[in-house]
């Protein structure tokens, strides 16, 4: 009960209203009009109450020094005004310090809806096999050395090695790679993936909470619970500020006799200037942010990004855009033109439902091509297709495929699949019945703006990694591209987190900017998360403490250039609070302030560090 009305008064409504009564407290007398009550102790009554209890509170169940703060501090102020019968004083102190906790409230308010959708991916049941029975059974009873099937567009329930079939798996989830994966007998398949096309058994190595799904969320889990909230500069600063304030107060009293000037000390000795100093800058550069596209969850955030010196990307959907398009049509055949090539490939693969397939199918469309009827048409799951076009039987797919056919690859095309495959890019080999006429090549494509980003940020000192599920060879060729040297492929969630823990480990204050499912964890161990949020996972982006709405990489050097002036700012206004702190309290010891000047003269102060801080919101900085 006491504290739904200590929230309520605390609210902003109520704290407005208290503003408004301080402010006829201050108008009415000097317009002649007299009430029976001074309106200022509406003000003390709204906005004292939540500080009395805030002081009590930590008294009792904060430790050591700590149970000394800034709302102690200010609750002495008050009493001390009302004891000498200044009314005002008491109602501006209080009135300024609730102001400050809201805007601070309003900066750290952060979403945390994405470990339930984390949670919402793990699959409810389980096709188990026994014998030549099929049964459903619910996930929570899957064990080791089970043998489950998985029928196309069903999740894996269990991590598994392939037994029989041949299928591709979106494992996204887990590696954050754009394309589906082939799968053969042998392979291992992860909990919380998808099965794309083919019906595959598997027999299972990890279940239950061992699964890499339910350590994905684990780790997120374990992140989040590291996280501490962010301390109050003012509280950080009131065990020394409380004692230093009463000792002087009570000095100045005794040696000059004269009351009014203790309590006017401890007036102006208040930290309000202090306490705003920090959210009103946040406020500003939050604002700023926002209207370049960039969303920032926290004022934590922030600060901790003014202090990164290392960034660590994601590539697929981070640092290229994380879809496949074509990027080289190369014919074998001395009569088939490029042009002839993507028609027939295009044309055999309209009926194709895989990415590659699409990528082709669309590049033709771009192009004007007009596609082939097409008959027979096949899909082999995990290996190509086949399709009668123009009479001719076509077959598209990898070089196994082309070989279990009993078409001869040529020389020269063994050796452009081995230099495409060095530059990260996937390949479709095109034959017909007698020989391999042409190849298709697909790639990831790389975001314009990244090797320029990359620039900004290693001018600014600030050091540069990739962190990705990909293979190696796809990784170099990518980093190569946006000029990044330092490389860390085949990653797995697990692999991103312990890569992010080292560089930690090493002294470096980490930022790390991705968008898939797979990325949260990196993203919530880092001090920073970022996330692509225009076409990132809405897992990612609720894991992360920044959001970048357009996906453009170039708002990152802005990133770090804003943070750099807003943790600049803060301690800016920070100085300037104690400065004009020591001058009032010397102005209040020699009586030249009175507890309602004196109150005014900080009131000024608080809103000098408002003013800086509001200067952030228009500032250029790109």
């Amino acid at each position: 009960m006491i504290k739904r009305i200590n929230d309520f008064l605390a609210g902003l409504p109520m704290t407005i209203t208290g503003g408004v009564f301080l402010v006829l407290s201050f108008i009415l007398p000097r317009t002649g009009l007299i009430l029976p009550a001074d309106p200022a102790w509406i003000t003390v009554i709204i906005c004292g109450i939540p500080l009395l209890y805030l002081a009590i509170w930590r008294i009792i169940y904060n430790k050591g020094i700590s149970k000394i703060s800034s709302a102690l501090l200010i609750c002495i102020a008050m009493a001390a005004a009302i004891a000498i019968g200044d009314l005002f004083a008491a109602g501006e102190v209080v009135f300024i310090m609730e102001i400050g906790a809201i805007l601070e409230d309003m900066t750290t308010d952060r979403a945390k809806k994405g470990l339930k959708k984390l949670i919402g991916l793990a699959p409810l049941k389980g096709r188990k096999i026994t014998g030549t029975e099929e049964k459903m059974i619910p996930a929570d009873r899957i064990q080791c050395d089970d043998i489950l099937r998985i029928l196309p567009g069903e999740t894996v329930p269990a991590d598994g090695i392939i037994l029989n079939g041949e299928t591709s798996v979106d494992q996204s989830v887990m590696t954050g790679e754009s394309l589906p994966v082939d799968k053969i007998p042998g392979d291992k398949v992860f909990c919380g993936t998808m099965n794309c096309f083919g019906s595959m058994d598997i027999k299972v190595t990890r279940a239950g909470q061992d699964s890499s799904l339910q350590k994905l969320i684990q780790m997120v889990q374990d992140a989040e619970n590291k996280r501490a909230p962010m301390q109050r500069i003012a509280d950080r600063a009131a065990s020394l500020l409380v004692p230093v304030a009463l000792i002087i107060a009570i000095a100045a009293g005794l040696v000059t006799r004269d009351i009014i000037r203790a309590v006017t000390v401890l007036v102006v000795f208040c930290p309000c200037a202090l306490v705003l100093a920090t959210p009103t800058a946040i406020m500003a550069a939050i604002g700023q942010a926002t209207k370049h596209g960039v969303i920032i969850k926290s004022g934590e955030a922030l600060e901790k990004m003014g202090k990164v010196d290392t960034i660590a990307f994601d590539k697929t959907g981070t640092l290229t855009y994380g879809r496949p398009e074509v990027s080289d049509i190369l014919s074998f055949d001395d009569t088939i033109d490029k042009k002839g090539l993507l028609t027939l490939a295009a044309s055999a693969e309209a009926r194709s439902e895989h990415p590659l397939g699409k990528a082709i199918t669309e590049h033709a469309g771009k192009e004007n091509i007009v596609l082939q009827k097409i008959s027979a048409f096949r899909m082999h799951s995990g290996k190509g297709i086949s399709a009668d076009v123009q009479g001719k039987t076509l077959y598209l797919g990898s070089e196994k495929y082309i070989v279990q056919n009993g078409i001869p690859l040529p020389t020269d095309a063994r050796e452009t699949l081995n230099r495409l495959q060095s530059q990260g890019k996937a390949s479709v080999l095109v034959a017909d019945e007698n020989r391999c006429i042409g190849l298709i090549a697909l790639s990831d494509v790389l975001r314009p703006e990244a090797k320029a980003m990359t620039g900004q940020l290693l001018a600014m000192n600030t050091n540069v990694v990739l962190l990705t599920g990909d293979n190696q060879k796809t990784a170099d060729y990518f980093a190569a591209q946006a000029g990044i040297r330092a490389v860390k492929a085949e990653l797995l969630p697990e692999g991103k987190v312990d890569s992010i823990q080292s560089l930690q480990a090493e002294g470096h204050c980490v930022c790390m900017i991705g968008d898939g499912v797979n990325d949260a964890p990196a993203l919530k161990t880092a001090q920073v998360g970022a996330a692509m949020g225009a076409m990132g996972s809405d897992i990612a982006v609720e894991a992360a403490d920044i959001a970048l709405m357009g996906d453009d990489l170039s708002k990152i050097p802005y990133l770090k250039r804003l943070s750099n002036a807003t943790a600049f700012t803060i301690r800016l206004s920070i100085t300037l609070s104690m400065c004009i702190n020591f001058v009032a309290v010397t102005c209040s010891v020699l009586g030249i302030l009175t507890p309602t000047t004196g109150a005014l003269v900080h009131n000024a102060g608080s809103c000098f560090v408002v003013l800086i801080a509001a200067l952030l919101y228009d500032r250029k900085f790109e």
